[in-house]
């Protein structure tokens, strides 16, 4: 990825030549904090043990690098991530050796899913005892080999200047993702100098970020000679920063565009063009027309199992033009009629020349019957809900009436499960990096971390974490982190007592046999007072917690509810919303499936006519 790509926020890059300071005589631990100012991490999360301790006496003086001592090493991942996903810069997290580092490894996970910026900082035994099975001792970096984009294990102290600076370069650079720096307790104690930029070797580490003018010229070809094309537009182009690129492009073409729910916020969800999310939850609209495509135009995305169902019944009548910075993505999921390796502002930017060359020779698309049908689809299965006949609350009304009221470039994290997806269909996203979610790895837990890290990354922006009640549970003692850093982020728990979208999957494949998916209540032969409390009392714990703790169980106090939340900003605030239990979230393209057997709502499968199989 190029420097200008990197979004609006570059990470700063360390030099790799030029004039050099002067040498300080530092312990490895000081030469840590020294390397970690000059790469311009301003922002670490984290929490001290004994391998890492070393660390953390030089860091205490630290003017430039402020650290959030986290409540558990999983939220200091999350917070990272969040950090980065909302600022285009590299997130950083801190971790002991032992059940420190491997806490570590779910964020880590979470972030290669969704190729994250990420640099993880843990503390190791001493050189020496490495391989003994000493005290607290886990071979984190054999661990998180298959789930980082490079590691590193760090012996030397005179090493750690040069390993860190490779490390920012490889997490933001290329396709981003998450690094490991291990560093043994000894090399932080040692006496070693300091001086920077240090000289990286990464010798084969060269990412294509230009892409091939042949491959762009037939990419544009097809696109003018498509009769149904769609750009098929993943996370990768928020990521390059290429957002003002992807709508000339799409106004220049007049193809409709279809985000994933990590593109989302690439292209203005209220663009005439937008035809919705696409998947096994996405826009009737959006799944149909990938199916009916006789041209994908593929921009840094993968074809995951959740976009196209089942895999050989997708899109079987599509060419595939396929960018991205991985090579390694193009074809292994869906062949390639054209790959195109590189930046997708660099790709775009270039289809766009492309493609107006195209036009001036005469060649033009006309979509005007594709877009009669796209048109049709939008009007007959829109996204919608009903309200509950009982009178309690709606939990997609909540969630639309949160991003209906929330002030503007409010950035939302959500958690994983029914919750996510009715913020991915009932919140408009208008701008890049204003929605963070864990789409790769489906991390319960994420939204309380991640939008912590956000808040703290963009301190003038208001953050919401839409969270369900299984998710909350997970990771909410991070909240007395955010109450004790004033970082006041907001928590909407969207309660309906269950883990929601197993219970949903228990409802429609396994006859409502509910396993071990209620969440407010215990077996009743075990403890027969427990059904139908509140255990935890949601506001109770946000107030034990340092926050402002409120609840909303009818849709008459829902907007006061939600302007009481938005109007404090000096602490942070938990809404409980006591939704109704039943709420399922459509369409769905059930697991396994082809996306042609999409259910619009429950037992209504879209009748699309027998004239747009061809």
């Amino acid at each position: 990825m190029t420097e200008q790509a990197t979004g609006a926020h570059p990470q700063p890059r360390p030099r790799s030549g030029g004039q050099q300071s002067a040498p300080e005589h530092v312990t490895g631990a000081k030469s840590l904090i020294r390397s970690l100012e000059e790469v311009g991490a301003e922002t670490v999360f984290g929490i001290p043990g004994g391998a890492i301790l070393p660390a953390y006496d030089p860091l205490m003086d630290s003017t430039r690098v402020r650290h959030v001592l986290v409540r558990h090493e999983q939220g200091a991942g999350h917070a990272a991530t969040g950090y980065a996903q909302a600022t285009g810069r590299v997130g950083v997290c801190m971790a002991t050796s032992g059940p420190g580092a491997t806490n570590l490894v779910t964020p880590i996970a979470d972030a290669h899913m969704d190729s994250v910026p990420l640099v993880a900082i843990t503390g190791q035994v001493a050189s020496k005892a490495i391989g003994t099975d000493a005290f607290q001792e886990a071979d984190i970096v054999g661990i998180t080999m298959p789930i980082t984009k490079h590691n590193f294990l760090v012996t030397k102290a005179e090493d750690i200047p040069r390993v860190i600076a490779q490390a920012f370069h490889i997490a933001s650079t290329g396709r981003p993702g998450p690094v490991l720096v291990d560093i043994a307790k000894d090399a932080l104690q040692a006496k070693t100098t300091f001086s920077w930029p240090p000289v990286m070797d990464l010798p084969g580490y060269r990412p294509v970020t230009k892409p091939h003018a042949k491959q762009i010229r037939e990419g544009a070809k097809l696109i003018t000679q498509a009769k149904r094309p769609v750009l098929y537009v993943g996370g990768g182009v928020i990521k390059a920063g290429a957002t003002a690129e992807l709508k000339v492009l799409a106004e220049l073409t007049g193809a409709p565009v279809t985000t994933t729910l990590m593109g989302l916020g690439a292209f203005p969800d209220s663009h005439p063009l937008h035809v919705g999310m696409p998947g096994m939850h996405g826009s009737v609209t959006a799944v149909t027309a990938l199916q009916k495509a006789d041209l994908i135009v593929a921009l840094g995305t993968r074809f995951d199992d959740r976009v196209t169902g089942k895999l050989d019944s997708f899109a079987p009548h599509a060419k595939i033009v396929h960018a991205d910075i991985d090579p390694a993505e193009i074809g292994k999921n869906r062949a390639a009629d054209v790959p195109i390796v590189g930046d997708a502002r660099e790709v775009i930017a270039d289809l766009i020349q492309a493609v107006q060359k195209e036009h001036s020779e005469g060649h033009q698309g006309d979509y005007s019957a594709w877009w009669k049908d796209l048109s049709r689809w939008r009007e007959t299965y829109p996204l919608g809900y009903d309200l509950p006949a009982d009178g309690s609350l709606s939990p997609q009304q909540v969630i639309e009436r949160i991003g209906q009221l929330a002030p503007e470039n409010t950035i939302f994290a959500a958690g994983v499960g029914q919750h996510q997806m009715w913020s991915a269909h009932f919140i408009q996203y208008e701008k890049p990096a204003t929605w963070l979610n864990s789409g790769g790895a489906g991390t319960m837990g994420y939204a309380v971390p991640a939008a912590m890290g956000a808040k703290a990354g963009m301190p003038g922006n208001t953050v919401w974490a839409i969270d369900g009640d299984g998710c909350f549970q997970m990771t909410n003692q991070e909240l007395t982190t955010c109450a004790l850093n004033n970082i006041p982020i907001k928590v909407a728990i969207i309660n309906n007592g269950a883990l929601g979208m197993v219970r949903q999957w228990q409802t429609l494949f396994y006859n409502q046999r509910y396993s071990n998916t209620v969440l407010h209540s215990g077996p009743e032969d075990i403890n027969p007072d427990a059904k139908g409390t509140r255990v935890p009392d949601f506001v109770k714990l946000s107030e034990a917690m340092g926050c402002v703790g409120l609840r909303c169980e009818r849709p008459e106090d829902l907007d006061k509810v939600i302007a009481e939340a938005n109007s404090i900003n000096d602490r942070p605030v938990v809404v409980d919303f006591i939704v109704h239990e039943d709420a399922m979230v459509w369409p769905m393209v059930a697991a396994g499936t082809s996306n042609d057997e999409i259910m619009a709502a429950r037992d209504v499968r879209p009748d699309f006519g027998d004239n747009e199989d061809d």
